[in-house]
């Protein structure tokens, strides 16, 4: 994603950019060119349109010259693209080739980054390029650095320096190595906290804000006081009361002329709190609600990109995001930049959620800095058996609770198989009938995409049942139910949608905010979304989940932890169940393992 450093006018609100003559006819010749090459030298043709995707209508050309290049394309390994190379290059393909060495530092940290981290130690590169058969790993690094996709970082130990023995060193500082993407955007948001801190002013006098927190409880008058007096805060709570709290907060704050705004990840998640929200919203005492996405305004084209950034800020005093946890470096550097100077940002997120589908761990990374007030909320009494689920599980506990209208429902399984067949049978007749909760209200969520009873295996035996057909359009269906798996100009990450449609210039796909197109060479960011991975699937919470817990192991980014299980049963309003098939192991992952550590920079660039 690119932020926009100059708006001329304002998005129209209807019909997607078609290419004009021109770049359609480069956008033939490229797919012509592709394929071509790739039957040549056996590449699936499969593989095309992410190839066109990552590497533009000059793709064909771009492989001639490189053909380790493949290497950046999403879902190629090393030996797939040594393999490539061969049929390409023939005797003229080495294991020490320049290329190659390059490609593999860039795919490295590429793997790196997929695990959350935005910084990698050298050592640790140098070894996986010795096991790649990388003769002069050093060479290799110093050759990606050249091409300016990996910089070399300085990072600065953690010492006691009182702690140090007389007449020892003070350790020096380490050099570490990381897409430029990512530490560029780790930067920008660690400077664009600063900036948003240093230029706070309070947003209203004293005696008003005394008055408007006159009879809240003590955690809510802290919040209420920290948005309004600081540049920046964080709020950690329950998903229902961050949205109460900052609808509270924007009802507040509008009501003395304070231009606010409540942001939410998806745009359908912002439909919902809207249609909460009611009355509080509307009429000229009132505050926006948004998805993320809609707020930086995209541009409409081919590439993701916003409106709103430094030339352009957005025109609010207060923007209050209900559910900060699953941002990502970049998205997080976005929306920084996209505040003006004295914009009061407050980020909510749930204690012990799931980090980020993308790299960094920016919320807990900007807590642990000291840099900024952390405000904890106690949990309203409600006697919601799901929140008391939740809230359990975060504890380390999985615990059995009272549910007598039936809020939460374990269905033992044992085997993928029989996980499979239970959560359609709880999808396509057991909740609607037995709950009165439609089918498009259900989300069935798991841990990964891969396994027997990963999401793949789930929405082909969900689209078997609920909407049968060929996948016409680009393995898509009218009446698909999808969401969005990588940004696209049209919707954010982890947006849910339905196609409604197919033509040349596309998929129709019906989002919260209206119907878009989606055109061909982007048709992969999509994925089939009746069921989908927890990391994909936060951004927005439904009236039921199904939530699948499998036996079949999946890796260490994927697998059964404490943030995870609790973020899954988070995602349910009214009715949790839980397919439970992963036997003991699903307690012993609530009550031992925690979320991967990832290495990143913002806790320290964020200090002054």
């Amino acid at each position: 994603m690119t932020d926009s450093h100059s708006r001329t006018s304002t998005p129209g609100p209807s019909g997607p950019s078609v290419p004009s003559g021109p770049q359609q006819a480069d956008e033939r010749a490229g797919r012509a060119a592709l394929a071509e090459l790739f039957a040549a030298t056996g590449v699936p043709e499969s593989l095309a349109a992410r190839t066109l995707v990552r590497l533009g209508p000059g793709a064909a050309a771009r492989l001639r010259e490189d053909p380790w290049r493949l290497l950046r394309v999403p879902g190629v390994a090393p030996q797939q693209a040594d393999h490539f190379a061969r049929r390409s290059l023939g005797d003229q393909a080495h294991p020490d080739d320049p290329r190659r060495g390059r490609a593999l530092v860039v795919h490295l940290l590429t793997e790196a980054a997929r695990h959350g981290h935005t910084v990698t130690p050298p050592a640790d590169v140098l070894a996986d390029l010795g096991k790649l058969r990388v003769a002069d790993a050093q060479r290799a690094v110093e050759g990606a650095l050249n091409e300016g996709e990996v910089m070399a970082l300085t990072e600065e130990p953690d010492f006691d320096e009182a702690a140090l023995a007389e007449g020892e060193d003070i350790p020096e500082p380490a050099e570490i190595l990381g897409l430029a993407r990512w530490a560029i955007a780790e930067e920008a948001a660690a400077e664009g906290f600063q900036r948003l801190t240093a230029t706070a002013e309070p947003l209203l006098e004293d005696a008003t804000v005394k008055a408007l927190r006159a009879g809240l409880p003590e955690d809510r008058s802290l919040a209420l006081t920290a948005a309004l007096r600081t540049g920046v805060s964080i709020l950690r709570g329950t998903a229902g009361d961050l949205a109460g709290m900052a609808l509270a907060i924007a009802t507040a704050a509008a009501g003395q002329e304070v231009r606010a705004a409540v942001v939410t990840p998806t745009a359908r998640a912002a439909a919902d709190l809207a249609a909460a929200a009611g009355d509080a919203a509307t009429g000229e005492s009132g505050f926006t609600i948004s998805g993320l996405h809609a707020l930086l305004e995209p541009a409409r084209g081919a590439e993701v990109a916003f409106e709103r950034g430094e030339q352009h800020p957005l025109e609010l005093d207060l923007v209050i995001l209900t559910d900060a946890a699953g941002l990502d470096v970049e998205l997080c550097a976005l929306l920084v930049r996209a505040c003006a100077d004295g914009t009061h940002l407050v980020l909510g997120g749930e204690p012990g959620a799931l980090p980020p589908a993308g790299p960094g761990r920016v919320l807990d990374d900007l807590e642990a800095s000291d840099t900024v007030p952390v405000i904890e909320l106690d949990p309203e009494p409600t006697g919601d058996p799901l929140a008391a689920l939740t809230a359990a599980v975060r504890g380390g506990e999985l615990t059995a609770v009272d549910a007598p209208g039936k809020e939460v429902v374990i269905v033992p399984a044992a085997s993928a198989e029989e996980a499979v067949h239970r959560a359609v049978q709880l999808v396509t007749d057991s909740i609607p009938r037995a709950l009165g909760i439609a089918v498009d209200d259900v989300q069935v969520v798991v841990p990964a995409t891969a396994g027997e009873a990963g999401a793949a295996a789930l929405n082909a035996a969900l689209k078997a049942r609920l909407n049968p057909g060929p996948g016409r359009f680009g393995g898509f269906d009218p009446g698909d139910r999808v969401l969005v798996a990588a940004p696209l100009p049209q919707a954010a990450v982890g947006e849910p949608g339905t196609v409604t449609g197919a033509d040349a210039t596309g998929l129709h796909v019906e989002f919260a905010g209206g119907t878009e197109v989606v055109p061909p060479a982007l048709a992969s960011r999509l994925r089939p979304g009746w069921a989908v991975t927890v990391a994909l699937g936060r951004g927005t919470r439904r009236p039921a989940v199904v939530a699948v817990l499998p036996p079949d192991g999946a890796d260490d980014t994927a697998g059964l932890s404490r943030p995870l299980v609790a973020t899954a049963f988070g995602l349910a309003r009214r009715h949790l169940s839980v397919v439970q098939a992963a036997g003991p192991a699903l307690a012993q992952a609530v009550r031992e393992r925690q979320a991967p550590d990832r290495r990143t920079r913002l806790a320290r660039l964020v200090v002054p």
